[in-house]
């Protein structure tokens, strides 16, 4: 069994910010899998059962706010008797990559990121997989703000347009594991954000 976490905030006005961008990949993925069902409240979370290339999968939406999302990860972790290093992966937004990046890797720190720091102290490692989505670096806005304020229009244009990358990216870990995905999804996004003449866009 794989549990595929996708991490955002509950509630309406939560509803299209950068913070949530977990959510909106996660329900993508629940689009294409689990198309009708409705999910149970289980585990302080929003709960899926998928089937993805014959391999049992739990969706889960925590419904804590992103502060508590390892109240939810840890107790459906426990619950299944997961291994963290190769059954867990969660989706979640990264200030430190430009918007229409995703990066996916094995472990490695919060990075300032408060869900991603729950978990770890929750379940005492940071040795997970995560599928990062870039949502571009504040400015000079305060970073709070930012990541709570919607996208702006170009923002989202560059987001939508990897949403279904993203969704293949999750698959493909199911499948084939964290390596094999790295390989194809990381090097993709390098190639796309390069000229002909090997310079940065």
């Amino acid at each position: 069994m794989k549990l595929v976490v996708g991490l955002g905030n509950p509630g309406k006005e939560y509803d299209d910010t950068r913070h949530n961008l977990g959510f909106v990949v996660l329900d993508h993925l629940a689009r294409r899998y689990t198309s009708g069902a409705v999910a149970r409240s289980k585990f302080h979370a929003a709960t899926l059962d998928a089937r993805i290339d014959d391999q049992k999968v739990i969706l889960l939406k925590p419904t804590t706010y992103m502060n508590h999302s390892g109240l939810a990860v840890s107790e459906a972790v426990r619950f299944y008797k997961l291994e963290v290093e190769k059954d867990l992966l969660i989706i979640v937004d990264d200030i430190a990559l430009p918007c229409g990046i995703i990066r996916l890797r094995p472990d490695g720190g919060a990075g300032g990121h408060n869900g991603l720091s729950d978990i770890e102290q929750k379940l005492g490692t940071d040795a997970y997989g995560r599928l990062r989505i870039g949502i571009d670096k504040p400015g000079c806005i305060p970073q709070k703000d930012y990541i709570l304020g919607k996208l702006s229009p170009e923002q989202r244009d560059l987001v939508e347009a990897v949403f279904d990358e993203a969704v293949d990216a999750a698959v493909c870990w199911v499948s084939r594991g964290m390596t094999e995905t790295m390989n194809q999804f990381n090097r993709k996004n390098t190639e796309e954000r390069e000229t002909p003449s090997g310079a940065s866009r």
